[in-house]
């Protein structure tokens, strides 16, 4: 019979993965708040660490969901 739930494990780590990724998204935010009008190579590269930070973290929560059962189908268009 399979479970109608995940194992409590499973969903803990799929809060700490979704709760890394909106600390990311966070701090991406934040960076966007400060930026300034003309953007310095300092700044660009600041942006492309915040990025892909982000970018692995909701990877990450993604994978964690998925283990937990929470696998979605393709929201892509078949088209």
């Amino acid at each position: 019979m399979t479970d109608l739930y995940p194992a409590a494990d499973q969903r803990e780590l799929l809060r700490q993965a979704a709760a890394a990724h909106t600390a990311a998204s966070t701090d991406l935010e934040a960076f966007l708040r400060r930026l300034p009008e003309v953007p310095d190579p300092a700044d660009i590269t600041e942006y492309a660490n915040l990025l892909s930070r982000e970018e692995r973290a909701r990877a990450e929560r993604q994978a964690a969901a998925d283990t937990a059962g929470l696998e979605l189908p393709s929201m892509e268009s078949s088209e």
